[in-house]
């Protein structure tokens, strides 16, 4: 059985989503969609996931789609967040899905030094307002008077 723990970081610069056991997309989502209503309530828009001790054994088909289609139709998903992925060096079961991450426009990165993730977090490189889904309509439009 795969664990999943999501908590502030200690100075509350990011939330951190920590994996242990095999990741499957699906199973993967809801706990991604918590730690982005954490993110949503703290005002926090980085994210680190540490599969350091998690293995990726989704198929590359399947990470496709969950970064292409899932993830972008999970309104609940900042998408202009950052995230990192905190990765064991010997295991290359992600490296497929930070490509497609990447490729999909998130700004997603994968780490081996622990050190390294938290200061990419912690540098500011996008617009980092904090999140709020979109559950209301949009806004409306100025209305233009003809005389």
């Amino acid at each position: 059985m795969t664990e999943y723990k999501i908590t502030p970081s200690s100075d509350e610069t990011y939330i951190i989503l920590k994996v242990v056991g095999e990741i499957i997309g699906q199973e993967m989502m809801k706990h991604i969609v918590k730690a982005h209503a954490l993110g949503s309530e703290m005002n926090i828009n980085c994210y680190l996931v540490d599969t350091t001790e998690a293995r990726n054994v989704d198929s590359n088909l399947n990470n496709f789609n969950f970064a292409h289609s899932e993830i972008k139709h999970t309104e609940e998903i900042n998408k202009q967040a950052k995230i990192v992925a905190l990765v064991n060096k010997e295991d290359h079961s992600h490296d497929f899905i930070e490509k497609v991450f990447i490729k999909a426009g998130y700004n997603f990165k994968l780490f081996t030094d622990p050190n390294l993730a938290m200061a990419h977090l912690r540098q500011k490189t996008r617009n980092e307002e904090p999140f709020q889904p979109t559950a209301s309509p949009t806004k409306k439009r100025p209305s233009i008077n003809k005389k």
